[in-house]
């Protein structure tokens, strides 16, 4: 074997044009499915950095995010997220868990300022944590110490460990932090500890990661009365726990369904006359932890399925190439390998010898792959990450680590073996005799239909590759260009958060009028108006529909709306269309009845027939149902960030100066937490320079310690909503370019050989009166008769991969002819391309020459 690598050295070097057209090859293939294989390990395969992940289990399959108010949760009742109080109990009455924590399944939006400092806060993300979090996960702390039991207490003093990222990048690895006093959104608290690095918690996701994680007890603290933590129904943790070695998971489970129903029966008194019928209904279900909350595994999984998928297209496509070109190699050596076998070397001798050849070449491109690979990782965690903030920060890292590098190890090796297999079987089953006696004057059959198949395959792939990237780009463009009910052109939106600046729920309509007042003032503004979530900016809030007059609807009837507070102007300002009524107004105050502009949806699903001005409705209880009377409908708007196939969801907007003087705690919290608004929508038509300047200029004048995240145009705004989807489409249509080249490589390679094999054979045709034109067609004939076959497979193996990749479009069918056409005309191009040289070399032959040459 020794000895065969040497050789194989040997037999490079004398051909580095070959060597080096094969390593690139190789690379480009190899390197492109090892950076997608990069993310699927980082997303899909790798477990959380803790200590033994495998012992890990968590309580709910569901990923869910932020909040579920409700005794009852999902359509099949499949509980995902828990109470503070729901946890408690667990962790009471289960000993199979040693240990059971409990993690915010949001974020809490914090602003962070060393005590002493005149400074303005920073923003940071915080995690709020149970205080046995840490020792759960099995972490040590890098400096200082981590969260205890001891610190998760209402009478403790406030305490918040920092994440090793955010020490590092923002805080120069200065080790005065820990013990150091800071004002968490205007709070005291003492940074006891520093995460070790690596570590980001139990969830992994596309952006928001903690950099701080605070006790459960100090959302009492920080949200006040908007707190969720008393409150029964209040779900918003994620459970995951550390199960004691020998306990059975699916008794554990059984277990722990006994005791949530008996939780819940304890609260069949406070629960809405829906959630008493499905109460029973309700269930959960354990599954392994050790990824933690796949949140980003759950968002990212089809698309890097779809990606890993195309990228072997591409490495076939590859080896298809490499493969004709040791074919064409191997033929060209033919007398060498006859005098081999003349002299009493065997065929497994000879067939070892290739296969050891284009496995080295194959491991030399596989580790020129990894370059590919560290550039191709970091290209896509841009375009799937990047979200227009240096801040962001991601836990996945483009440096290739173990398991990558022996994935890259394997496929080398076996891409070697794939594309030396059928050149080594052929080269080993030459006649020595022939090959002796001159057998350069003909190609034997079975060799050009090799080379052929080859060529035939690798257009069918690209036809694949071509239409997938088509379907994709074409169903990205329109996402981005539907009819999303309001306008982009000329608006921006400014994302502010008034909870970090302390402000009191009596004082935020003051604020959001010198807002209005201080930016319309900036040249170009032509209106500007608050609201808690603007379109497509991410959020609303969602609850049950009860209509004045009618009585408690069905448990399992959808009354679900979505809504979300405004101030005058709102609609005018995104350019929202009223269709029956009037929009939210100045005239609408806090002594005045509360009012709400509803969407068309809204009005089909509640008032089907019915005019729906005038009309009285309310949130959840059926004695809320006089809550809001509806003033007008606006054309439905594309609101939330996925979902995009189902039409546009029931809404309501009421306004910011009217507050509903609710019962029950829980109403009452929710109704001040729903004042704080969180975006400015300003339409500036024209787009005038340095915006975010003058903006936050502005916000400055009102209020210094105002947080103002960014101000940005409400078309980088949707662009960002789609960047998954860009992602796939520009990788796609990269890797559908990628295998068109190699194609249109391969095909030249056959072709010039070929016209190389019949120099003869067309200097007798040509000298017997056959034209210049004639051999010309000849040779371009015979390139289409293949790509025509290639063509032929490739066509319905395309429709196949758009029906298999259904779900990620949108707008645009599978078996699309237009894409489909699109793929052909690129191909059929490329290979009359790659055809043109060789044609024109073989008109070019001179008969007495080829003669004599042969």
């Amino acid at each position: 074997m020794l000895a065969d690598f040497r050789d194989a050295f040997r037999q490079l070097k004398k051909a580095p044009v070959f060597a080096t057209t094969a390593v690139i090859t190789l690379a480009l293939g190899i390197g492109a499915t090892t950076a997608i294989f990069t993310l699927v390990h980082q997303v899909m395969l790798k477990s959380l950095p803790v200590t033994k992940p495998e012992e890990l289990w968590r309580i709910g399959d569901k990923i869910r995010c932020c909040n579920w108010g409700g005794y009852t949760q999902g359509d099949d009742g499949d509980f995902s997220l828990f109470s503070w109080e729901a946890y408690k109990n667990f962790r009471e009455h289960t000993p199979e868990f040693s240990d059971l924590a409990a993690l915010q399944a949001g974020n809490a939006a914090l602003g962070v300022r060393r005590a002493g400092s005149k400074g303005q806060a920073e923003t940071r993300n915080g995690e709020y944590v149970s205080g046995n979090f840490f020792r759960t996960m099995g972490v040590q702390p890098w400096i200082g110490r981590l969260m205890t039991d001891a610190d998760d207490q209402e009478s403790a003093p406030s305490v918040a460990v920092m994440s090793f990222h955010v020490w590092q990048e923002k805080y120069g690895s200065d080790p005065s932090v820990v013990g150091a006093s800071y004002q968490i959104n205007g709070h005291p608290f003492v940074v006891i500890g520093v995460a070790p690095p690596g570590f980001y918690g139990a969830k992994l996701s596309g952006g928001d990661m903690p950099d701080f994680w605070l006790p459960l007890t100090s959302e009492l603290l920080i949200d006040g009365a908007t707190s969720r933590l008393k409150r029964p129904n209040g779900n918003f943790l994620d459970l995951i726990g550390r199960v004691k070695p020998g306990v059975d998971p699916n008794s554990l489970e059984a277990k722990l369904k006994v005791e949530f129903h008996d939780w819940l029966a304890s609260h069949v008194p406070d629960m809405e006359p829906g959630e008493k019928q499905l109460w029973q209904q309700q269930t959960l279900h354990l599954i392994p932890g050790g990824a933690g909350v796949a949140d980003m595994r759950n968002q990212y999984k089809n698309g890097l399925r779809l990606l890993l998928i195309a990228a072997g297209c591409v490495l076939l496509v590859a080896c298809g190439n490499l493969a004709n070109l040791m074919l064409a190699r191997g033929l060209k050596e033919r007398a060498q390998t006859s005098i081999r076998m003349a002299l009493g070397a065997s065929r497994r001798r000879l067939i070892r010898r290739a296969l050891v050849e284009s496995v080295l070449l194959a491991i030399i491109g596989g580790i020129a792959g990894i370059v590919v690979a560290y550039g191709g990782t970091k290209l896509i965690l841009f375009l799937a990450f990047q979200n227009g903030s240096p801040d962001n920060y991601v836990p996945i890292s483009a440096t290739p680590a173990m398991p990558v590098l022996l994935f890259t190890l394997a496929i080398s090796v076996l891409t070697g073996i794939l594309f030396g297999i059928a050149p080594a079987w052929m080269t080993s089953h030459a006649n020595p005799v022939e090959a002796l006696r001159g057998a350069n004057r003909s190609v034997g059959g079975g060799r050009s239909w090799a080379q052929k198949s080859l060529v035939i395959g690798q257009a069918a792939m690209s036809v694949v590759l071509l239409s997938t990237a088509a379907l994709m780009a074409r169903s990205l463009r329109n996402l981005e260009h539907q009819n999303f009910g309001f306008e982009t052109e000329g608006r921006y939106l400014a994302q502010i958060n008034p909870m970090l600046s302390n402000y009191k729920p009596e004082q935020l309509e003051p604020l959001f009028r010198k807002i209005d007042d201080r930016l319309i003032q900036i040249p170009g503004v032509r209106m500007v108006a608050p609201v808690l979530y603007a379109p497509m900016s991410g959020d609303s809030w969602n609850d049950g529909i009860r209509i004045q007059g009618r009585p408690e609807p069905p448990a399992k009837e959808d009354t679900s709306a979505g809504w979300t507070r405004v101030m005058p102007g709102f609609f005018e300002a995104i350019g929202a269309q009223m269709v029956l009524g009037r929009p939210i107004t100045e005239e609408d105050t806090a002594t005045t009845r509360n009012v709400a502009v509803v969407n068309e949806a809204f009005a089909k699903r509640f008032f089907k027939n019915e005019n729906p001005i005038g009309q009285h409705f309310g949130t959840n209880k059926i004695k809320y149902a006089g809550t809001y009377e509806i003033v007008g409908v606006v054309k439905d708007m594309r609101y939330m960030t996925y979902d995009y196939k189902d039409p546009v969801r029931p809404m309501f907007w009421p306004a910011e100066s009217q507050t509903v003087e609710y019962d029950d705690p829980a109403y009452k919290s929710g109704e001040i937490w729903s004042h704080y608004l969180y975006n400015i929508v300003i339409w500036a038509p024209g787009n005038p320079p340095g915006m975010e300047e003058r903006v936050r200029k502005a916000l400055i004048s009102v209020d210094p310690d105002l947080v103002l995240y960014g101000v940005d145009s409400y078309k980088d705004v949707v662009s960002r909503d789609f960047q998954q989807e860009n992602m796939i489409a520009t990788l796609t249509m990269l890797f559908g370019v990628l295998g068109l080249t190699l194609a249109a490589v391969g095909l030249y390679g056959v072709m010039a050989y070929m016209v190389e094999q019949r120099t003869g054979e067309i200097g007798v045709r040509m000298a017997l009166g056959a034209d210049r034109g004639h051999v010309a067609r000849m040779v371009l004939g015979n390139a289409f008769s293949q790509v025509g076959v290639g063509l032929a497979l490739g066509i319905p193996m395309a429709v196949g991969a758009g029906k298999l990749m259904t779900d990620q479009l949108f707008g645009v069918r599978p078996w699309d002819p237009v894409m489909i056409f699109t793929a052909v005309l690129l191909l059929t191009l490329a290979a009359l391309l790659a055809s043109l040289i060789p044609a024109r070399r073989a008109a070019g032959v001179e008969p007495m020459v080829a003669l004599r040459s042969e």
